[in-house]
């Protein structure tokens, strides 16, 4: 099935042009060069709790949280008062890099967070979500508060993706690391695994009409369209550890997951934690994400929940869910939690 898809795909994909790489929206520094990533800093000042997002690290670009105006996650962090602000800015993988395994970005990770200093709070968006979680397991003391907005931890609960992933051999995936030449290219996948999004899909994503032929509307579609065309390219042993032991053995939930020599046990994390779903997503379902809850050893007061009615992308880039739901987070973020056994966190409107 793998040969004939390669074959398909030599013959028909389309040439592109080369373009320059899609502008930030939200200005930013490089405040680290990671052999795994780049370490974006959003910051207004260099006082207060650092947040660092931790964008997914799978097919896009980390602009997934920093797409447009009005559809920036670190533009509505900002504009609600987070002012230490950090970004992975994720590497596409080159030759060298195709051995980089999921312990290499949890080295990685880590490098950042001592950077900055912890305890840092820390958010996860989709595969940032269990990389952020593992990272708070196998360093308690580092991470202060944890959010984690669809994001694929407990894949017994079913998915359109962790079905797709069940169905499929795991020879195969080797097989397109092996075509690689030990890299898993973005545009490939974007071919797989992808279907094509139309004017409706667009609009869903960013909980706007973009149908008047407007200047704006043609310019974010434009942009949507530059932004999902510019994949990433991944290492084939992280690929093939992602794909087995997360979506394949669920070893995350299931307690069986060792990171950086160390087995976890998301009981023993404890830290205040928020969980963000949404009500349409068919990548992470509600019940999926919410599925890592009763997981997780964090005392009752400290676990906070929120929905929101999108989809998957909506989550990250609707202009709807970034001033609803973002914005509680960040009063969460900045609020008093009291003790583990106390009162709930008092958030002001």
């Amino acid at each position: 099935m793998l040969d004939t898809y390669w074959q398909w795909y030599a013959d028909r994909a389309p040439e592109r042009a080369a373009e320059a790489p899609l502008p930030w929206t939200t200005p930013n520094t490089i405040a680290l060069q990671l052999p795994s990533m780049r370490l974006r800093d959003f910051s207004k000042t260099a006082d207060g709790r650092p947040l660092l997002v931790c964008a997914p690290y799978a097919l896009h670009r980390a602009q997934i949280a920093d797409f447009a105006p009005g559809h920036s996650l670190m533009e509505a962090l900002q504009n609600a008062g987070v002012a230490r602000l950090y970004l992975t800015d994720w590497r596409s993988a080159a030759p060298q890099m195709r051995y980089f395994s999921i312990d290499s970005y949890l080295s990685d990770l880590n490098v950042a967070v001592d950077a900055m200093g912890p305890p840092v709070d820390l958010a996860g968006l989709c595969q940032g979500g269990w990389l952020s979680l593992l990272y708070a397991a196998r360093f308690p003391g580092k991470v202060r508060r944890l959010v984690l907005a669809g994001s694929p931890i407990d894949v017994s609960v079913p998915s359109q993706l962790s079905r797709m992933v069940a169905s499929l051999p795991q020879q195969g995936f080797e097989a397109m690391v092996q075509q690689g030449d030990g890299i898993v290219s973005g545009k490939h996948m974007l071919q797989f695994w992808s279907v094509p999004f139309g004017l409706r899909d667009v609009e869903a994503a960013l909980q706007r009409s973009l149908d008047d032929k407007s200047a704006d509307a043609t310019a974010l579609l434009d942009r949507f369209a530059h932004w999902n065309c510019e994949t990433l390219d991944l290492p084939g042993t992280y690929y093939l550890e992602v794909t087995d032991w997360v979506f394949r053995q669920n070893r995350i939930a299931a307690g069986d997951f060792v990171a950086l020599g160390r087995q976890v046990d998301l009981a023993e994390v404890k830290v205040p934690i928020f969980l963000l779903a949404a009500e349409n997503d068919i990548v992470v379902p509600r019940d999926q994400a919410f599925a890592t809850m009763p997981l997780l050893g964090t005392p009752p007061p400290w676990l906070e929940s929120s929905t929101e009615p999108c989809g998957h992308l909506g989550l990250f880039m609707g202009c709807k869910a970034l001033t609803n739901s973002w914005r509680r987070i960040a009063r969460w973020l900045q609020s008093d939690l009291g003790g583990a056994t106390g009162e709930r966190p008092r958030i002001s409107a």
